[in-house]
């Protein structure tokens, strides 16, 4: 346990602890190394070990469980990094919380998401059991407003709480697709400025599969009667919802029936939603414990290839099996309910990380056959292992207490745990680990790096690197190639076929690909899978309704699709309007009086702020220059008027000027984004305001460009681009996130 602070972790996970992970004094000062905090969790998450022997060696249990940890081949959930050890011990991640349908019972679950979302956790939602909209409220005689209302009520308050005082809490928004308001929440994040604080997922069943597939109308069903009120046609609700998901990536599929054909507890429970990314269905009040195995970290070099050192995987499933049921008696449980069936079912969630770093070591493509094969045989393994280390737990220390009538009853195994797979996205802890993230595929192949001058300096994945000096390829100039090609080497023709297949990323892979590895692993997992289908730009609708059917053929609890560049923008309104007089003098390059102009509409926490972009074509006629806009237009001008609530208006307005100096200059509008971000900093309390410039102008940029040229800067450490999981904005680097 003498290893320095600085080989535990990388610089960038150093960086990602020191802001949301390590103690700090009340000050705001860091207290605590990387190790001094893998060490608080290993000895206050052993400590469960006395529950069950008075005896039990806590020197060696927590020895094995900070070994697991600081050699960065196991981590678990965040809340447990973040609070075990501490005062809030609240330690699990994903909760549900059942929303009932009247005025009392809805407000006391906002009133427990709030609880929740303090301490850290995410919250999912069923909002099928609220009576539709314009339905009759009997006690009240009026009309009701229906689940959406009731959604953007619950959005709001989460709005108002950060999550372990750090960030704002995440939900998942879940209606049945037999629910009479189902089209109104299909569309209802068609502005993706509502709704911001919730991911979306349609309940599909069975019955409506079928009906889709014979191309048959399917009943709607008002669940305060239970009767059907309408009918629609199956394939006209699908359309809708590829449409909608083709547009903004929302909403994403679950595959109610399914999830519950796999439910270990029927007898207690339905399953009716899962937590914020989709990758663990739980019972009402059922909370769940997640952490990942780091595959990269599993492998050893013989004859100078690397290979699956199984005897070591072995060893860290069996630890972190123990690791994760000690969690659930050492949690601090924001609600009663919640300790009752948690503590009944004992669910834990163990996953998987590095999975195509390890494959890019193995030199097996992701999108192959053998990539799927390898999917497949390491889940098979983890799972077959993780079930032997809970029957043996349950020898010691007895089956989980719901365990008769369960599945497990009926198929005679006698284990500790509920479920005991899943595979979670691991956005943060992939960034601690300094491996890739979750089942993804590599989403680029470079990233950026901050330096003390605040500039971003690229570099490339270090093996890749290895590689291409060993087989003779590499070239100063390599690096600009990458970069220009979106992270991919796919293309670019310096670089050896072999390598190119090896090193694809999560652009360069097919969607069918995508949703056959997702359901390798689900073969698997007792869970679900949190995994992303990444589409190009050019995908089409049909396309998303594609991938769908082959998920649900393939035995997938669910899917969620992201078509590149589907979520960079926030058009809400365009117009014309003047140039503003604040403009006229000292300009690098005159413009003429009248030129087309965008407004955009950008929310925020203080109003809305309007995003102004004056364009310069070669059209003299107003009517030509709006139609040929996108072809040729070039943005020379910008200014934000911002909402009344906001300070420092001059310091925003003097950052406009500037970037209107630059634009006039020919500088790309990519460059000026650039220095806002850099600068984001400085504006302190107008970062939301300074957001909302940036939003706007990454807006036109997508316009112009038809959405594949710009991604969305991390607006707190500048990196670019941003990544999409799981209907979450997320930064590589800071792992800053907005949903």
């Amino acid at each position: 346990m003498n290893k320095t602070q600085e080989s535990l972790v990388s610089e960038n996970a150093l960086r990602v602890l020191k802001k949301r992970y390590l103690q700090k004094d009340p000050e705001g000062k860091v207290v605590e190394s990387p190790e001094a905090m893998f060490q608080r969790v290993a000895e206050n998450i052993a400590k469960a070990d006395l529950i069950y022997d008075s005896n039990a060696d806590l020197a060696a249990t927590s020895t094995d469980f900070f070994q697991l940890m600081s050699g960065l081949k196991f981590l678990p959930n965040s809340p447990t990094l973040m609070n075990a050890g501490r005062e809030l011990q609240q330690l699990s991640a994903c909760f549900v919380l059942p929303v009932g349908d009247s005025i009392k019972e809805i407000f006391e679950t906002i009133k427990q998401t709030a609880i929740i979302h303090q301490t850290g956790g995410g919250t999912g939602f069923s909002f099928s059991g609220i009576r539709p909209k314009g339905d009759r409220v009997r006690t009240t005689g009026g009309i009701a407003s229906g689940p959406i209302s009731f959604m953007r009520v619950f959005n709001h308050a989460t709005e108002a709480i950060k999550q372990g005082g750090t960030r704002r809490g995440a939900n998942m928004g879940i209606l049945s697709v037999h629910h009479p308001d189902i089209l109104a929440f299909i569309r209802c994040k068609e502005d993706t400025s509502e709704i911001t604080n919730f991911n979306l997922s349609v309940a599909i069943t069975d019955a409506f599969m079928n009906a889709y597939k014979k191309n048959q109308d399917y009943d709607l069903i008002n669940p305060r009667t239970g009767t059907a009120v309408q009918s629609l046609s199956a394939r006209a609700v699908m359309d809708e919802i590829a449409k909608q998901a083709h547009k903004t990536g929302e909403p994403g599929l679950f595959f109610i029936d399914r999830a519950n054909e796999g439910n270990a507890t029927p007898q207690i429970g339905m399953i009716e939603a899962t937590n914020p990314c989709g990758e663990q269905p739980l019972l009402p009040y059922e909370s769940c414990n997640l952490g990942s195995i780091n595959l990269e970290k599993h492998l050893s070099i013989k004859n100078g290839k690397y290979r699956i050192d199984w005897p070591a995987l072995e060893k860290s499933i069996r630890t972190a099996v123990h690791f994760l049921d000690n969690v659930i008696d050492m949690n601090h449980y924001p609600i009663e309910k919640i300790e009752e069936i948690t503590k009944g079912n004992r669910k834990i969630g163990l996953g998987v990380m590095g999975f195509a770093r390890m494959l890019f070591k193995l030199k097996i493509p992701y999108n192959s056959e053998k990539g799927i094969e390898t999917a497949k045989e390491v889940m098979g393994f983890i799972h077959r292992t993780a079930y032997d280390a809970s029957a043996r737990l349950a020898s010691q220390r007895g089956v989980y207490p719901n365990w008769i009538g369960s599945l497990h009853e009926k198929q005679n195994q006698r284990v500790r745990n509920a479920t005991l797979t899943t595979i979670a996205p691991t956005g943060t802890l992939s960034m601690i680990a300094d491996t890739s993230g979750g089942c993804e595929p590599e989403y680029s192949l470079i990233w950026h790096k901050n330096v003390m001058d605040g500039e971003h300096l690229p570099y490339v994945l270090e093996h890749f690197i290895e590689i291409a000096e060993w087989e003779g390829f590499w070239t100063e100039d390599l690096l600009e190639k990458i970069t220009k090609n979106k992270g991919s080497v796919c293309g670019i023709d310096q670089v050896p076929e072999l390598w190119q297949k090896i090193f694809v990323t999560a652009h360069d892979i097919d969607y069918k690909s995508h949703v056959r590895m997702q359901a390798a692993f689900q073969e698997d997992s007792d869970s679900a899978v949190s995994k992303t289908i990444n589409l190009p730009s050019t995908a089409t609708i049909q396309e998303v309704k594609e991938a769908y059917f082959l998920a649900y053929l393939l035995g997938c609890k669910g899917i969620t699709v992201y078509r590149d560049g589907a979520r960079a923008d926030q058009v809400l309104n365009a117009g014309t309007n003047k140039e503003p007089e604040s403009e006229k003098s000292n300009e690098a390059q005159t413009l003429p009086d009248l030129i087309p102009e965008l407004r955009i509409k950008v929310k925020t926490k203080r109003g809305n702020s309007y995003v102004h972009v004056g364009f310069l074509t070669q059209e003299e006629g107003l009517s030509q220059i709006l139609a040929t806009l996108r072809e040729q237009g070039r943005v020379r001008e910008l200014f934000l008027s911002p909402s009344p609530h906001v300070k420092n208006r001059e310091l925003l307005d003097m950052v406009c000027r500037l970037g209107s100096k630059l634009l006039r200059t020919g500088a790309p509008i990519e460059e000026v984004l650039e220095q806002l971000i850099k600068s984001n900093d400085q504006f302190g309390e107008m970062t939301s305001d300074a957001f909302a410039l940036v939003k706007g102008l990454t807006t036109v940029s997508s316009q112009i460009t038809g959405g594949t040229s710009m991604k969305l800067p991390c607006p707190e450490c500048g990196s670019t681009p941003l990544r999409m999981q799981e209907g979450c904005f997320s930064c590589t680097r800071c792992a800053w996130s907005r949903c």
